[in-house]
């Protein structure tokens, strides 16, 4: 077997291979010969059809087969002798297949960068910090409290919070415009769901009014024709409604799977359960920023058919995240575009993490691990049961031992820079930051 490599473009190379034509012929008369004695035909006995027979009516269709099978080892046997990395299956183009001669194709691929690893040395990252106060335990207690609100009824105008049940139309220039009627709609002032001004001139309103709110649709309105316009809605106000709040007792504890009957004791839970919201969130924040930092001290050549991958993958999880699975939703219909910078960011990141771990031999440390799989399960009812499923599944004990190893770059990428720590609210501690979000989206999908 000849084989030559050239280098095309960036990432790009082309093998060109050349195989004997025996070794296509000998790999031909095998196969002849094996079907000479396992194939059924009329007029021969099992076993005894005569190969030349076999050659002349199937003979096209097993060359195709041993083509297709000489050209999957040659091409793998090649890229191991040039000491090559492809980085997604090649493109295959024969230059001679004629029978009686040498085969000659050419295999065109990306390899996976060569990537000169920088660390994040001289880089200042920002670390948050925060603290859970009393005040974000009572928020967040009435925040749940809310969650389970009825509405009642009330016989008084509308104050911020209160839900009103309205009829509207709105006019532009004096004329009615598309989507602009509503009977019966349920609107809770303060929700900010509504164009600017709109909510504000519901407040002081009674059931039974009748009135003309005057507002201005934004210039960034995603109607063309509203942008920036005047507009006047002609509104009635069918009821006000405001929020009752449940007690706070050992039903409404139940409600959220908290097996408590005293205030103090549910109170302890909620406090778990915001302590790993704020831990994941404070961890996802500074993963993001050591990520992105590591991006900009390594500009690295990423092979496209990795993005197309990932695109897929992206894909997918959109479809899966809207329900679309159920409707048979082909993935492909939505716009490469939508997903490409997505993508290129977390190839680029997969590959540099994967340059991280070698360049420094790390390993998933055991005892991290366990913490892990331990914190996870402590959400359950039987907390050992769930470590034992996953110690007993290595694809998801591996998914795990992952996502410890990531955490272990984050962390030995971080010691070589500046961190600086910054105390926020917590309420901004959980907040993510607008250019962590895809990093925000990875993760979960890992997890």
């Amino acid at each position: 077997m000849q084989v030559s490599v050239e280098t095309t473009s960036g990432l790009e190379r082309q093998l060109t291979i050349t195989v004997p034509a025996e070794r296509i012929d000998q790999d031909v008369d095998k196969l002849v010969a094996q079907q000479a004695r396992t194939r059924r035909l009329d007029g021969f006995r099992p076993g005894k059809v005569p190969p030349k027979v076999i050659k002349r009516m199937f003979g096209s269709a097993i060359r195709q087969d041993v083509l297709g099978q000489v050209v999957q080892e040659s091409f793998y046997s090649a890229v191991e002798q040039e000491k090559l990395q492809p980085a997604g299956g090649p493109n295959i183009e024969f230059k001679n297949d004629k029978e009686g001669e040498d085969l000659q194709f050419v295999a065109t691929f990306e390899v996976y960068p060569e990537i000169e690893l920088k660390d994040l040395a001289g880089v200042e990252i920002e670390k948050q910090t925060a603290e859970i106060t009393d005040a974000d335990m009572d928020q967040m207690i009435e925040t749940l409290q809310k969650q389970q609100a009825n509405w009642v009824e009330v016989d008084r105008a509308a104050a911020e919070g209160d839900r009103v049940k309205i009829d509207f139309e709105g006019f532009v220039d004096g004329e009615a415009f598309e989507g602009g009627k509503a009977e019966g709609h349920d609107l809770v002032l303060g929700s900010g769901s509504m164009i600017p001004g709109f909510e504000d001139g519901l407040a002081g309103k009674k059931a039974g009014e009748e009135f003309d709110l005057e507002v201005s649709f934004p210039e960034d309105y995603h109607a063309e024709n509203l942008k920036g316009k005047a507009a006047t809605f002609k509104t009635k106000v069918q009821s006000v409604s405001a929020q009752e709040l449940p007690e706070l007792n050992e039903e409404f504890f139940s409600r959220f799977g908290i097996e408590e009957k005293e205030l103090d004791g549910f109170k302890a839970e909620v406090r778990k359960n915001m302590e790993r919201e704020l831990k994941q969130a404070l961890k996802m924040k500074l993963k993001d920023q050591v990520f992105n930092e590591l991006l900009k001290v390594n500009d690295i050549d990423v092979p496209a058919a990795l993005i197309d991958s990932e695109i897929d993958n992206l894909r997918r999880q959109a479809i899966q995240q809207f329900g679309g699975e159920n409707a048979n939703i082909d993935p492909n219909m939505l716009p490469k575009e939508m997903f490409e910078d997505q993508a290129k960011r977390r190839v680029s990141v997969g590959l540099l993490i994967q340059e991280v771990v070698k360049a420094n031999e790390l390993e998933a440390d055991e005892s991290r691990v366990r913490e892990t799989v331990e914190e996870m399960a402590s959400t359950y009812q039987d907390p050992q049961q769930v470590i034992d499923w996953y110690y007993g599944n290595d694809q998801i004990l591996n998914q795990i031992k992952s996502l410890v190893l990531e955490d272990q770059v984050v962390d030995h990428l971080a010691a070589s820079a500046k961190v600086t720590e910054k105390a926020v609210p917590y309420e901004e501690a959980i907040q993510p930051a607008p250019q962590q979000e895809d990093a925000a989206e990875e993760d979960e999908s890992e997890a």
